[in-house]
Order: structure tokens, then C-alpha cells, then sequence
């Protein structure tokens, strides 16, 4: 069995290894290709790949999950920094990266990962596919080599259809041989490589062309090789603006990170937590933000290629940054000469791929309800800005779900049929003089709207002779101070007609909170029956005793009780069933 479970490991630190290799090959140009989109040296892209795996790999629950930078971390830091002087820009984007791995840390301490399943599909559909058109859109400007004036990505990429006459030729030509490669080499046995060579090949063209005047990696910044040092941020560029700036960064990264993890299993079988994950996400940030890095979160792109490279433990994560590290000691030097418009390539290929063309088709199918949570989310990101979009998503999220949870009360009258089985029917506007004993199931959230729509939903009590009406609330573990007042309206409506309401199938939860109040309030006019294991007891035996209730209360003898009992129980087969 030892033999058998070392075997195993060593099988397993194998395939970890090879995994961390291909994601560090791939990285390379993605790092760079996201630090650019957040427009800072591309190198620091490298730094995040390097440090938030390694960091981020240790802690995470998920442990296939790849913390490194994201697309829409970096638009939205990006945008954080906007305001930033360009010299200052990356020791601004060092803070915001710092602040985005504390601001982590409290959204793990304060448990928030339970939060995040309240954040609807079709809302971070419409937000995933807003980053993917911004992205897009964005990049067109160093794939054209057009020198775009400041604002949001939508009024510079109108900008550029407008002046199609000032784009660089041989940018644009060196970006149509970066596309041209990467369709090609993708159609072959060197696929997985084949975003470093629609660097490579590119850089080498430009080189032998002599074409000086077209942008390079090494024009952004410097390209020094050797270990980076952590350093310490520039602590005056610290603000208001900035530390919120941080805390929508920080939350983008939470919700993305969040779909990661939840969509991984572990080879070993161990829980998943994302509030742990959200912890991890944060040590990535912080070891960025020190060797001068750029947001990093649950990546979905390395994630997936993490898993289909054959990962099976955290150590592919950590294999991954030391492998980067090597790259960059050995490799900084070449990596100065590609193309920016190589990596804007890669970027809008990126961007293209995200547009997940099922999930938007699937919420279309659904109806108009989702069509607008994404549609509206789509445009928030797309017109104004990330931030803009989440916090119009998280809104979105949460009215949608109370609109839906008060629409979705449903009343249900209860009947036994011949047989004795129950069946449903609806529920009249108006209880007749002659119902007798009406059982209604209650179906939906009570809670708040809820409520509510239950009041306007109950049958109408007025011109009824001693109406009893029976609200089933089996399942229902939540009481609230509008549940309360609106059955303590229709008790006494029903009161007025000289008739009574009972509750059946009272969870604990319910029972004990509506005793008090029927206590307190002295409505005796209420009867509770709590929930038994055998579904529908509680509910025959209210309707046995509102029979009794009835007759008695029409002031019959007791042996015209028992006969009335009787002849009730002959017409209702409640009783029987």
C-alpha cells in the first residue's frame, strides 16, 4: 500500500511538472499581453505570473485553480490607474494591486464567498462578455498602431474608424502575419505553443526588415533581466479613488474567481471553499504588488489549460512560477523584441474566444427577464466602465432575485378526489357562502415581497358564513414581520365573517415564533398545527377540528356534532385520504 501510494505521488508531481511547464510557456505571452492591456510595462505581467501562482498555489482550496492575471482584472485596474501621470503609473498600479489582495483578505474573513451564488448567470454572462468586447476593442488601437486620444475604450475605438487614414501601415502588417501565424501553427502538432511562436516570428520579421518605427515590448519599459526584488510602494499616491478603485478590482476578481473554483473538483476528493480560495487570491495579489506586479485572480484561461495539460495537484501552480522565474533570468533580453501588435493579437484572439456564443443563446431561451439582467450589464461595462458594470450587476442581482421571489407565490387549493388522492386546483378570488373547509398549499418565498403577494393572492373572506381557510406551509423555515401582519390581517377578516384560519405544517422555525405572537396578541382565533413526519397529518387533523369547530359553533347538540362529524366525513374524504 506505501509502495502503491508513493508510486502514486511521484505519478502525480510528473504530470504536475509537464502541466506547470506548458502554462509557463503559455503565460509568457499572455502575461505580457494582459500588463499591456492594463497599460503598464508589460514585464510586470510576467512578475504576476510568476509570484501569484507561487503564493496563491499554496493556499488555494481548489487546487487546480490558476491565480494569475486576468483580462478583466487588468481593465479594470487599467482604469483605476487612468487618471495616474504616466510616470507614475506603475507605482500606482502597485497599490492598486496591494489593495486588492487586503480588500481579498476581508472579503475571506468576512465569509463573502457565500454571497457570490446570489450574483445571477445571465449577470456575469453579460459582464464576462462586456470584458471580452472591451478587450477587443481596446486592442485594435496598438494592433493599428493608432495613437487614440484619452477616454473610454468605445469613444477611441470610434475615434479610429474615423481616422483610418492615420493607422501605421507596417503595424498593421506586422499584425496581420501575427494573426496569419497564429491560425496556421493552431492547425498543427505545435498548438500549444503556438501563441509563443506568433511572437517569435513577427519579432523576427521586424528584425530583419529593419522596421524600427514599429512599437516593441522593450519601447514600454525596461526589459532588465535577473531576480526581481519585492519593493516598497510609493505610499503618497495613496487616495480615496484609488482604495475604491481597489475595492471593484478586488471585486471582479472575487466573482470571477468564485465561477473558477466552483466549477473544479479535487483529484483527492477534499472540499472546495471559496472563501479560502478568495484568501489565496489575496496572497497572489500581495506578492505581485511587491515585485511590482498587476492584479492577479482565478484565471479562467490558465485554469483551463492547467487542466488539460494533466494537472492534478497545487504543484502545478508552483512549478509554473519557478519555471517563469527561469524564463525571465535567462530569456528577458528576447522577449524586449516582440511586437506590441503581436500582442494585441493575442489579446483580441483572447477576447474573441471568452464571448461564450452558448450561455448567451441559452439565456435568450429563457426569457426576457435574464435577456435584460445581461443585456444591461453588457452595456454598464462596454459604454462606461467595469466598475460601472459590477456594481450595476451586483444591483441587478439582488432585485431581480427579490422580484422574482415575491412573483413566485402560488396558491394552490388541496381536494381529495374519489380515490382518496389529493389534487390541486385553483384557488377562487372569493370564498362562497357555502365552501366549508377550503386547504390551501402555499407554494414560493415568503419573505418581505413575498408576503405581500401572498395578502393579495388569499381569497376574500366578505359575504362567506363562517369560512374556515387551512394554509398549508410545509417547507417554509423563515418568519418575518410581514408574514406576521399579513396573517394576522386575513385572521381577522375571516374573524369578521365569523370564521377562522389555520396554519399547518409548521416547521420549528415558524412554530415557535408565530405562538408567541398569537400569545402576545391574543389571537385564539388561530389555530397551529406543527409539521409531522408523515406529510399531510397536521393538515387532516385541522380539518377534522374546523368540521367540529363548525357545528359546534352553529350551537348543535353533541350528538348533532358526532352526526355532523359524520356526515362530514362522508362528504370529505380529507379524512379517509
Amino acid at each position: 500500500m506505501a509502495i502503491s501510494e508513493a508510486t502514486s505521488k511521484s505519478g502525480n508531481l510528473a504530470k504536475d511538472l509537464v502541466a506547470g511547464l506548458v502554462v509557463a510557456v503559455s503565460s509568457v505571452p499572455s502575461g505580457l499581453a494582459t500588463a499591456s492591456l492594463a497599460g503598464v510595462n508589460p514585464i510586470a505581467g510576467i512578475y504576476t505570473s510568476i509570484f501569484a501562482p507561487l503564493a496563491g498555489g499554496f493556499l488555494v482550496s481548489a487546487q487546480r485553480m490558476f491565480v494569475s492575471a486576468t483580462v478583466a482584472s487588468a481593465l479594470a485596474a487599467s482604469e483605476a490607474i487612468s487618471a495616474v501621470p504616466d510616470a507614475q503609473r506603475m507605482d500606482a498600479m502597485v497599490l492598486v494591486t496591494l489593495a486588492t489582495g487586503a480588500w481579498l483578505a476581508i472579503f475571506s474573513l468576512l465569509r463573502v464567498g457565500r454571497l457570490m451564488k446570489y450574483v445571477s448567470h445571465a449577470v456575469m454572462t453579460g459582464f464576462l462578455i462586456g470584458v471580452a468586447v472591451v478587450v477587443v476593442l481596446d486592442q485594435t488601437m496598438p494592433l493599428t498602431g493608432y495613437d487614440a486620444p484619452e477616454g473610454k475604450t468605445l469613444f477611441q475605438f470610434w475615434s479610429l474608424l474615423t481616422h483610418l487614414g492615420d493607422v501605421h501601415l507596417r503595424t498593421v502588417a506586422v499584425g496581420v502575419l501575427a494573426f496569419l501565424t497564429f491560425f496556421v501553427f493552431t492547425r498543427t502538432r505545435l498548438a500549444m505553443v503556438a501563441s509563443v511562436i506568433t511572437m517569435v516570428i513577427p519579432a523576427l520579421v521586424v528584425l530583419a526588415l529593419g522596421w524600427s518605427d514599429v512599437q516593441l515590448v522593450a519601447d514600454a519599459g525596461g526589459m532588465e533581466g535577473g531576480l526581481p526584488l519585492p519593493r516598497l510602494p510609493a505610499l503618497e499616491l495613496i487616495s480615496a479613488s484609488l482604495l475604491l478603485s481597489a475595492f471593484s478590482v478586488a471585486a471582479i476578481v472575487a466573482i470571477q474567481g468564485a465561477g473558477v473554483s466552483q466549477s473544479l473538483t479535487n483529484i483527492d476528493g477534499k472540499p472546495i471553499s471559496v472563501d479560502r480560495d478568495l484568501l489565496a487570491q489575496s496572497a497572489g495579489n500581495i506578492a505581485a504588488g511587491l515585485f511590482r506586479g498587476i492584479p492577479a485572480g482565478g484565471s479562467v484561461g490558465e485554469t483551463a489549460l492547467n487542466l488539460s495539460a494533466g494537472a492534478r495537484t497545487r504543484w502545478a501552480s508552483v512549478f509554473c512560477g519557478v519555471m517563469l522565474l527561469a524564463i525571465l533570468l535567462f530569456f528577458s533580453k528576447p522577449v524586449g523584441f516582440v511586437p506590441m501588435t503581436a500582442l494585441a493579437v493575442l489579446m483580441i484572439i483572447a477576447g474573441i474566444g471568452a464571448i461564450n456564443v452558448e450561455d448567451a443563446r441559452a439565456i435568450w431561451a429563457v426569457g426576457w427577464t435574464p435577456r435584460i439582467a445581461a443585456f444591461v450589464t453588457f452595456v454598464a461595462g462596454v459604454v462606461f466602465s467595469l466598475t460601472v458594470a459590477v456594481l450595476v450587476g451586483i444591483v441587478l442581482s439582488t432585485t431581480l432575485a427579490v422580484v422574482r421571489a415575491g412573483n413566485d407565490v402560488r396558491l394552490r387549493r388541496l381536494r381529495p378526489d374519489e380515490s382518496g388522492a389529493m389534487v390541486e386546483a385553483d384557488v377562487p378570488t372569493k370564498l362562497e357562502a357555502d365552501h366549508d373547509v377550503m386547504v390551501i398549499n402555499v407554494y414560493g418565498s415568503l419573505f418581505f415581497a413575498g408576503a405581500r403577494t401572498l395578502a393579495e393572492r388569499l381569497p376574500s373572506p366578505e359575504g362567506a358564513d363562517r369560512p374556515v381557510v387551512i394554509l398549508r406551509l410545509r417547507g417554509h423555515n423563515h418568519v418575518g414581520a410581514t408574514l406576521v401582519e399579513v396573517l394576522t390581517e386575513y385572521a381577522g377578516k375571516l374573524r369578521a365573517a365569523g370564521g377562522r384560519l389555520y396554519l399547518t405544517g409548521l416547521e420549528p422555525a415558524l412554530m415557535e415564533p408565530l405562538a408567541r405572537v398569537c400569545r402576545m396578541t391574543g389571537h385564539q382565533d388561530v389555530a397551529l398545527y406543527e409539521a409531522k413526519e408523515r406529510l399531510g397529518h397536521s393538515t387532516r387533523e385541522a380539518v377534522e377540528d374546523a368540521q367540529v369547530w363548525r357545528y359546534e359553533g352553529n350551537g348543535t347538540s353533541a350528538e348533532g356534532v358526532e352526526n355532523g362529524k359524520a356526515a362530514s366525513e362522508g362528504d370529505n374524504r380529507w379524512t379517509r385520504s
